[in-house]
């Protein structure tokens, strides 16, 4: 009986430059989607690549002094190094520098040109060079880019365009009628109420200011713009040609199972490439998982800083797996994540070292102390047994149904109630103090066969997440890695069987002050080995030199009395929506007390209407209610500024009920 199949996808890495912890953090992610699903059974397919053309590559390979294909080809070089490195185990890694894809994307421009989905217009708009993007005035936020931030010029050039809103309507009722095309729903949300409802602009496909690109055939000052050409390597990677001479493996494996990507790039995935694929009369994906980020806990990451993290640099002071665990652990389903060296060291050592590998250690020890190493079920139980049997015996069925749901860090933490449920169980039993009572052998060598079981039963489940740990564990316990049926199963684990003489310890404790001077020099390295050229390298140098402290204009002075008619409470809020038609303002339900209050604010920009629910905030609450945009608000969030105009909510050091009073 033939698998069924499974094709997945990271987003291609932009090759712009070494790829940082949290764009590490993919493929990652992917790996263990990917692992998890052949341990289900699955004919997996996993692909995933670089993304090499366009006007930043052109820049970057400029003032670099070499070709854009020698500047790609070291970054992609690289990128494919850190992926191997974090054991990572893709089928393909495909560049859109490889020829056959190129030859596709001129074939596939050529034929929805031809049938009327392409069209040559001119493109006159604000631009934006790193995210390679055109703007309306009406789509910027505070006069720069809606995506990056950055500033924008005027441009303008010649263009071929792609009819937009000719599938807008059909992709639609797709997303309605399956809602599990895009996940998170939130993503969903905001896909339909921000883009799709309001209507789509045609997509501009080409460009003509500059030359790296896959050039138009038919015309070919133009070269393919980045979208048409970056999203195609879906189906190009798999073998999809436009002449209807498509490999068996296409056949086979599209549509894709499972896109994964960042929620930056989320509007793309599921709005121009199902438009692409209607267009190409091709099925679309199942489902399309936009993950959230994983940020440095210190502030914005910069080279000239020294504080970008890199996933070499945490491997030499963590190990593999370690990192591997921190980011599919840490990293919520929907929110982002955050990492810095301080929190990798707790986890390290509380749940690696402690939980983990102390379970490991100490089973193994006690069985060659009292037993020679000899792991023998004698069959004598207590209830107690019963209780660590059914936690194991239930392990297997929820990882299975929280890796179905995409929900990985809730997976890991299953695995991981399972080894501390095991701890807990020593505790109970005392091995050592059944071990000086001569009646109490076969009960002693029971409960170290218990432990062994279930050890077993967890690294066998840990596969997919930490490979490397996985296989130490049962190579230590000379034990079989299990299908997940075997996992479902208690006391597949021979008696008799015989452990290692000595305990390999899988994770050492750190000590965090050696950590944080390892740290400092990797920083320092970084900033002696900055170099870049041009303007980015003006904004780095700027970024640097900024003070951390910010003056502003004072205002009047007022009196006590003043500050007394002021009532400034902690509120939680419990929804947040966009304002239609406002590019800036959220409307949030905020329970203040028994009380619930309406309050717009004009923080669209930096927080998501997903983020805002849940946080206890800090409110203004007998502000006179005002319309903003035509909708009440009741009183005002407060907020903290900095000098960029990044904003951050003002929220309570300790937990503090909804309602308390801010004196």
């Amino acid at each position: 009986m033939s698998k069924p199949k499974y094709y997945m996808t990271t987003a291609i890495a932009y090759t712009s430059g070494k790829p940082h912890i949290g764009n590490t953090y993919e493929i990652i992610l992917a790996d263990s989607i990917a692992r998890f699903r052949r341990e289900q059974g699955y004919d997996v397919f996993f692909q995933t690549g670089t993304d090499e053309h366009g006007q930043k590559i052109e820049l970057k390979a400029a003032e670099a002094g070499v070709t854009p294909k020698e500047y790609v080809d070291g970054v992609a070089g690289e990128i494919k190094r850190i992926w191997d490195l974090m054991n990572t185990s893709y089928d393909k890694f495909i560049r859109t520098t490889d020829e056959d894809h190129e030859k596709q994307v001129q074939k596939i421009f050529k034929k929805l040109y031809d049938q009327g989905d392409i069209y040559k217009g001119a493109y006159e708009g604000l631009y934006c060079t790193p995210c390679e993007s055109f703007w309306t005035e009406s789509q910027l936020v505070d006069g720069k880019c809606p995506d990056c931030g950055r500033e924008v010029k005027p441009a303008k050039e010649e263009a071929y365009f792609f009819r937009m809103s000719k599938y807008a309507d059909r992709l639609i009722e797709h997303i309605n009628t399956h809602p599990e095309f895009i996940q998170p729903v939130s993503r969903k949300n905001e896909m339909m109420n921000n883009f799709l409802l309001p209507g789509l602009q045609d997509l501009c496909v080409s460009r003509t200011s500059f030359k790296w690109g896959i050039p138009v055939t038919f015309d070919p000052k133009h070269v393919t713009y980045v979208w048409l050409d970056a999203l195609t390597n879906y189906i190009t990677g798999i073998g999809y040609d436009c002449d209807g001479e498509s490999t068996e493996q296409f056949k086979k494996d599209w549509p894709a199972e499972l896109h994964l990507i960042g929620k930056d790039i989320i509007r793309f995935h599921t709005i121009y490439w199902p438009i692409f694929l209607m267009a190409l009369d091709l099925p679309l994906p199942k489902q399309v998982f936009g993950h959230p980020w994983l940020l440095q806990g210190d502030g914005k990451m910069s080279k000239s800083k020294g504080n970008v993290l890199y996933a070499d640099d945490l491997v030499d002071v963590f190990g593999v797996d370690a990192v591997r665990y921190f980011v599919l652990h840490e990293m919520p389903f929907e929110n982002d994540g955050v990492i810095t060296w301080e929190l990798m060291v707790e986890r390290l050592n509380s749940d690696l070292a402690n939980t983990l590998g102390n379970l490991v250690n100490r089973t193994i020890s006690m069985t060659n102390k009292y037993f020679g190493g000899v792991v023998k079920d004698c069959g004598v139980t207590e209830p107690v047994d019963e209780e660590l049997k059914a936690v194991a015996l239930a392990v297997p069925g929820k990882v299975s149904e929280k890796m179905d749901a995409l929900r990985v860090a809730d997976a890991i933490s299953e695995i991981f109630t399972l080894f501390k449920r095991c701890n807990k169980y020593i505790d109970e039993t005392m091995p050592w103090a059944l071990a000086k009572d001569e009646t109490k052998q076969e009960r002693l060598s029971t409960v170290l066969y218990n432990l062994t079981e279930c050890i077993s039963i967890g690294a066998s489940l840990l596969e997919s997440f930490m490979p490397e740990t996985s296989a130490k564990i049962l190579a230590q316990l000379n034990a079989k890695k299990r299908t997940l049926e075997e996992m479902s199963q208690y006391g597949l684990y021979e008696s008799g069987t015989k452990v290692t003489d000595k305990p390999e310890i899988l994770f050492a404790r750190l000590d965090l002050k050696e950590v944080l001077a390892k740290a400092e020099e990797i920083q320092k390295a970084q900033q002696a080995a900055f170099v870049q050229p041009g303007a980015q390298a003006e904004e780095d140098q700027a970024d640097a030199e900024k003070n951390t402290v910010i003056d502003i204009e004072p205002k009047e002075e007022i009196t006590f009395d003043d500050f007394e008619k002021m009532q400034f409470q902690v509120g939680e809020i419990i929804a947040c929506e966009a304002v239609k038609k406002s590019r800036k303002l959220l409307c949030s339900q905020v329970k203040i007390g028994s009380q619930v209050k309406q309050i717009v604010s004009g923080i669209k920009a930096h927080y998501s209407p997903e983020e805002m629910v849940g946080k206890k905030v800090m409110v203004l609450v007998n502000l006179k209610p005002a319309k903003l945009a035509g909708v009440l608000s009741e009183g005002m969030l407060l907020c903290a500024e900095d000098e960029n105009g990044e904003l951050s909510l003002m929220v309570p050091e300790k937990e503090m009920p909804a309602g308390a009073e801010i004196c």
